[in-house]
């Protein structure tokens, strides 16, 4: 599904949707789909997330497009989906991403059933990678679960989706609810507040669901499950040993701790992550070689088949959407008679190149871009049956009055050393 243009192509110019070629959709987010793309020059295969402005606007989702545009450009690790382009057009904008064509974990689990734990294992072990990658980068994922973990053609797992992930603060707690709420800690759904913590136990709850194909806290509507991840214990599925060795059991009790001082991963002064490298569940794994991507994934997904929903391509064909075309910008546009959200998304959403710019933090200044979306869209709401819809994700607005690190009596983590491994500043 390719689209011709007859004027050359200026590859010295900044990028744009005219340097690739358009192939399948793959994927469909809230505010448009992802679709494999080629670029025509280095004829190198991305994954093109885009955005459609009128919808994101309608959603109050702007300020969210804008941080994950600027997250992701601090980003460069093995085991994420990173951000390779990014820049605009009239309607849409647009993120070219590393392809992952193995599928993301839900589709496998739903296909097989649940997941064999030497297989988990050394998922847990890439994901453990990324995440201490991402603290030391002072960002909290904040929605980690299935759906955001993707697989490439060889196995090896990547973190996703960075829609409500947030630089934590190192003198603030934060308090809004975001993520989906069957992988909240009891932080987050308490309202106690919270920083990156929090991913290790969403880390926990994955792990289980892919072992168990269930998770260890669960609830027809937000009450009864924000009771259950606060109060409910923690148990295991009568399979579970015939599934789990007691290391593996060992190793989500740790994660999925209600308590962030005893975590597994949270241990201060950079220490948690040596806990979980140190943890006998993972004594198959040698972390260098596993960081360097030199080890044999367990499981590698069949690239004869598709791994991924197919029916996303069918819209297009049968025109229940507007299709993605190439088209020109106008020229000079006048910002200030644009709709003022419309001009953040012109001001805010830069270009960015890999092979031409140079990863920039924006470390502290992305905290305050504005409200974060509290649509229904993006709204972890109960359906017309009142039922919870449970891997939803969620985002609201901080609210005022956030406790402050320092008059807390509680443990709070200390920020991962940044001395280990590798980062993009």
């Amino acid at each position: 599904m390719g689209c011709c243009f007859s004027e050359p192509v200026d590859f010295s110019g900044e990028v744009n949707l005219f340097h690739f070629d358009l192939h399948r959709a793959v994927g469909k987010g809230a505010f448009g789909k992802v679709r494999v793309v080629e670029h025509k020059r280095s004829k190198k295969l991305y994954a093109l997330k885009y955005i459609d402005k009128s919808r994101c606007i309608r959603q109050k989702a702007v300020a969210n497009v804008i941080q994950e545009r600027r997250l992701l450009e601090e980003i460069d690790h093995p085991f994420v989906v990173n951000l390779r382009y990014a820049f605009q057009d009239d309607e849409n904008c647009f993120f070219v991403l590393d392809l992952m064509l193995g599928g993301d974990l839900r589709f496998h689990l739903e296909r097989r059933g649940y997941i064999r734990e030497d297989i988990v294992i050394f998922w847990i072990a890439e994901l453990a990678s990324a995440l201490d990658y991402l603290h030391r980068q002072r960002i909290c994922h904040r929605d980690l679960k299935p759906d955001n973990i993707l697989l490439d053609s060889e196995g090896h797992a990547h973190i996703t989706d960075f829609n409500v992930a947030i630089h934590y603060s190192e003198k603030r707690l934060h308090t809004s609810v975001a993520g989906s709420m069957a992988y909240m800690a009891p932080e987050v759904v308490g309202r106690r507040g919270y920083n990156w913590a929090v991913d290790w136990w969403s880390l926990g709850i994955t792990a289980y669901e892919l072992l168990f194909h269930k998770r260890p806290f669960d609830g027809r509507n937000a009450e009864k499950m924000t009771n259950s991840i606060l109060k409910d214990p923690l148990r295991f599925p009568e399979e579970g040993r015939s599934r789990c060795s007691e290391a593996g059991l060992s190793a989500l009790r740790g994660l999925i701790d209600r308590d962030p001082s005893t975590r597994l991963g949270c241990r201060p002064n950079g220490l948690g992550f040596d806990d979980i490298r140190n943890h006998e569940w993972f004594s198959s794994i040698d972390w260098d070689a596993l960081e360097a991507k030199e080890l044999q994934p367990p499981y590698v997904p069949d690239m004869e088949r598709a791994n991924f929903d197919v029916s996303h391509e069918l819209d297009e064909f049968l025109m229940v959407e507007k299709p993605l075309t190439h088209s020109k910008r106008k020229a000079n546009p006048d910002l200030e008679k644009m709709r003022p959200e419309l001009r953040q998304l012109e001001e805010q959403f830069t270009v960015y190149d890999f092979d031409r710019s140079q990863r920039m933090s924006y470390y502290p200044h992305n905290q305050a871009i504005g409200t974060e979306s509290t649509s229904t869209d993006r709204t972890c709401a109960p359906s017309t049956t009142a039922t919870l819809i449970p891997t939803a994700t969620i985002v609201e607005r901080s609210q005022a009055g956030s406790p402050m690190f320092e008059s807390q009596h509680r443990y709070i983590p200390t920020i991962p050393a940044t001395s280990r491994g590798p980062t993009s500043m």
